[in-house]
């Protein structure tokens, strides 16, 4: 099974990966937004703050799985030489 996922997943390109992967921003900044809600239940904000979280480690973990390490190094290289110019 786990060869089938990594197999699936090195189709994709490395620049899905970096969209998925920017995917997860949207998705932890509303898994904190709504427990700011007041007018939710402790119930809601906990079901709200579960289901956003968890799809933000979905994107997350899902990108960096397509990029792989040396896409983590491109990445890093990328954003160290724009810092530096």
């Amino acid at each position: 099974m786990k060869e089938k996922i990594q197999a699936f997943l090195k189709r994709f390109s490395f620049r899905t990966g970096v969209i998925v992967i920017a995917m997860c921003v949207p998705f932890y900044i509303l898994s904190f937004a709504c427990l700011a809600v007041e007018s939710f239940s402790p119930a809601t904000k906990g079901v709200l703050w579960a289901t956003f979280f968890g799809l933000a480690k979905t994107f997350q973990y899902g990108g960096l799985s397509i990029i792989g390490i040396d896409g983590v190094k491109r990445i890093k290289e990328w954003w160290k030489a724009k810092r530096n110019s």
